[in-house]
């Protein structure tokens, strides 16, 4: 698949989105970025900011299979790979998969459930496989896990494991719509529900050929440098206890190169690397004051890391 083509479907999968979604383009985008880049997402604001809505908008947009779990503290992780049970028809134990064997999983409100079920997601986002009583099953590609929670409420939640957390490509914000978003929301809405209106615009073989192509935006040395040195100032800052991992960095790569395509370059620049920063690199930076992290401080830290670092001479990015 070409570039301009995969630019083509993320356009087709962006302006169907948008007859459901209000604004948020921004956030819209990054999604694109992160489906194409076989990542996962991490969706975190406060209730009724149009969280599930979006993830069930991009899902509908695909010719996938879609499941979705509402996570709470009593969901077992059988609840979601699936288990073995005894068939009397046939006398033999046989495997019934859970939702984890989808296309695109909605994980509602992934930090009500305890860490053991949170666990249970950890090889299926990073190996695209599931391991029930001893034996490992394969998850057909593409495969994406829509995570969201809510950040105000702490009370009978489980934060999650920093493991988990790197282990998805962006976290977004969806944020307050404006006062003329608002005012569209409702007059969408007033009548019916335009998610029940819009169909799939890509299919599934698609999808797998994108993220397939993808790699072949050019990366030059000197970009791969610049990035290498913003991750190993978040690990020698003083007010971090925990830095980019290096499968952070290799998200960064995968994310920056898609971003290119989808700015319509077959290159990548030191601003694609820095408008993914904070999405890409908010979550897997750990403050050494936790008291302080509502503050925007880890924001503001990865802003100050971005500002002192030399960016390439542009002789060395094509």
């Amino acid at each position: 698949m070409e570039m301009t083509d995969i630019r083509e479907l993320a356009e087709r999968i962006r302006r169907n989105v948008a007859k459901v979604i209000v604004g948020k383009d921004d956030v819209i985008e990054l999604i694109l970025i992160s489906l194409i880049a076989g990542g996962h997402v991490l969706l975190e604001d406060v209730p009724g900011t149009g969280k599930t809505l979006l993830a069930k908008s991009i899902a509908r947009s695909l010719s996938c299979t879609f499941k979705r779990v509402q996570f709470t503290p009593d969901l077992l992780p059988s609840d979601i790979s699936g288990i073995n049970f005894y068939s009397q028809k046939s006398g033999e134990f046989e495997f019934h998969p859970g939702p984890l064997f989808s296309h695109i999983l909605l994980a509602d409100e992934i930090n009500r459930a305890t860490p053991r079920t949170q666990s249970s997601l950890l090889e299926a986002m990073e190996e695209r496989q599931v391991s029930v009583d001893g034996e490992t099953r394969r998850l057909e590609a593409p495969f994406l896990v829509l995570a969201t929670q809510n950040p105000v409420e702490n009370q009978g939640t489980f934060p999650l494991p920093e493991a988990q957390l790197d282990r998805f490509l962006l976290k977004i914000s969806m944020g307050y719509p404006s006062t003329e978003e608002s005012v569209t929301l409702l007059k969408r809405f007033k009548e019916q529900n335009p998610l029940e209106e819009i169909g799939a615009v890509a299919t599934r073989e698609e999808l797998a050929e994108a993220q397939e192509s993808y790699a072949k935006v050019a990366v030059s040395d000197d970009i791969l440098r610049y990035l290498i040195q913003l991750v190993e100032k978040t690990r020698s800052h003083p007010d971090l206890l925990l830095g980019v991992s290096p499968r952070g960095s290799q998200a960064m790569l995968k994310a920056a190169q898609v971003l290119a395509i989808l700015r319509g370059r077959d290159y990548v620049l030191p601003d694609d690397i820095k408008v993914l920063m904070k999405p890409l690199f908010g979550h897997r930076i750990l403050l050494r004051n936790h008291v302080r992290a509502a503050s925007g401080l880890a924001e503001q830290i990865l802003d100050r890391i971005a500002a002192d670092t030399p960016v390439p001479a542009e002789s060395g990015i094509l």
